[in-house]
């Protein structure tokens, strides 16, 4: 979902700059429709890399050991160590926006849902309301009028409403309410959702004034409606004053010349540029470390190839709550660290081979001799896992794991 956010948010910065104030409705409604769809497929592409890479790639993080001076083997503290991970609570509370979207829309849908059964039948395609915050809008197939209008007002309505219905707005209009309700954390969907909106009543004025509705006359239509009358709520989208000035500007606009459509190839590098900053990464090659991290002696030479991340992870048996466990009833602080004062955190980086059993156990970030010697002894304990795979086989994969020792 973040990576989502970002796609959408350089693919608006593009429509903001480069294509909002052309004429070409049509083509700018296509571009916001397939940038979000866009959006949400691009962070599933994967760069494949075949080169040997020099960057040291430490395998996946297990959740941090601390081992303190008083007790190396309380399970209780394994428990609490291992349990809080902020990424869980963030993804609460992500769930529970998605929630609260997705019950406004679902009630949205209901109570238009009711309302059409309600007045199926009496006027065909229009249906009467009383209630909303609104002077008219269309959805569903109908269009829906406030009862409190007179004909003049709903006869005007009606024909704009018509011109999103046969251009199938709504059906937009849903599309984006649903992706709102899964990026509802990201500011830039609200943006996308405005846009396409005053889109579509570009679209709607144009398809108007095709009619033969002369300009002026419907330019007087929409100041009347939105000024001089109350009945029009500010955010009806026929007479929302915070447009009319946009809807005039386009209407009376020079129409954008075709060649402009090329400026939609702006997209193209901006897209490239994103997909290399963010996008997956497979290694397939020998993977190692830089000297620099890997602390004396020098470990043992890694086999042809250890995967950083595969389609099937290892499992530890009983999970990594198990795992945790085991490491902190099999720990101890060193007497002789204990002695000199010494403390800080070590990263252990091991591997988990193709048989399940742990091999190359290595130290990448070293703080006393006796602190390495202590961590090895305890990775080197661990049980038979259950191997990664990789396309269905086998395969060996890096783990690391940060072990704390604190003294108080």
């Amino acid at each position: 979902m973040v990576k989502a956010a970002i796609y959408l948010a350089g693919f608006y910065i593009v429509y903001f700059l480069f294509l909002s104030r052309d004429t070409m409705y049509r083509r700018n409604r296509a571009f916001i429709l397939l940038s979000v769809l866009m959006a949400f497929l691009m962070p599933f592409f994967t760069i494949n890399l075949n080169e040997q890479s020099n960057i040291a790639y430490f395998g996946k993080r297990l959740s941090e050991v601390l081992v303190t001076a008083i007790s190396g083997k309380t399970e209780e503290a394994a428990k609490i160590v291992a349990g809080f991970k902020p990424e869980e609570f963030i993804f609460k509370v992500y769930v529970t926006g998605i929630i609260i979207f997705g019950i406004r829309l679902l009630v949205d849908i209901i109570s238009l849902l009711f309302l059409i059964y309600r007045n199926k039948g009496k006027e065909g395609q229009v249906i009467f309301f009383t209630g909303f915050n609104t002077s008219g809008f269309s959805a569903l197939g109908h269009i829906f009028i406030n009862k409190s209008l007179g004909q003049e007002d709903i006869s005007e309505i009606t024909r704009h409403e018509k011109s999103h219905l046969g251009q199938y707005h709504f059906l937009d209009v849903l599309f984006i309410k649903i992706v709102q309700m899964v990026q509802w954390f990201n500011p830039v969907i609200y943006l996308f959702n405005r846009s396409l909106r005053i889109v579509h009543e570009y679209q709607a004025d144009l398809d108007c004034l095709r009619t033969g509705l002369p300009v002026i006359k419907y330019l007087n239509l929409l100041f009347c409606h939105a000024f001089k009358t109350q009945k029009f709520k500010l955010n009806n989208s026929f007479s929302n004053p915070s447009l009319i000035k946009k809807r005039m500007i386009m209407m009376t606009k020079k129409r954008t010349i075709t060649l402009a459509n090329f400026k939609i190839l702006i997209v193209l590098p901006v897209t490239i540029l994103l997909l290399v900053f963010i996008s997956s990464c497979r290694i397939s090659g020998k993977l190692s470390a830089t000297k620099s991290e890997i602390a004396p002696p020098p470990p043992p030479p890694p086999p042809p190839e250890i995967f950083v991340v595969v389609e099937e992870m290892p499992t530890f048996p009983g999970g990594e709550q198990a795992l945790m466990e085991f490491i902190y009833a099999n720990i101890q602080y060193p007497e002789m660290a204990k002695k000199n004062n010494i403390q800080g955190k070590e990263i252990i980086r091991f591997a988990v081979m193709a048989d399940g059993y742990v091999d190359y156990v290595q130290v990448l970030k070293s703080v006393d001799p006796e602190l390495d010697k202590e961590a090895i002894r305890v990775i080197k304990m661990l049980p038979v896992w259950t191997p990664g795979k990789q396309g269905g086989k086998p395969v060996n994969v890096w783990y690391n794991v940060p072990v704390t020792f604190q003294l108080k």
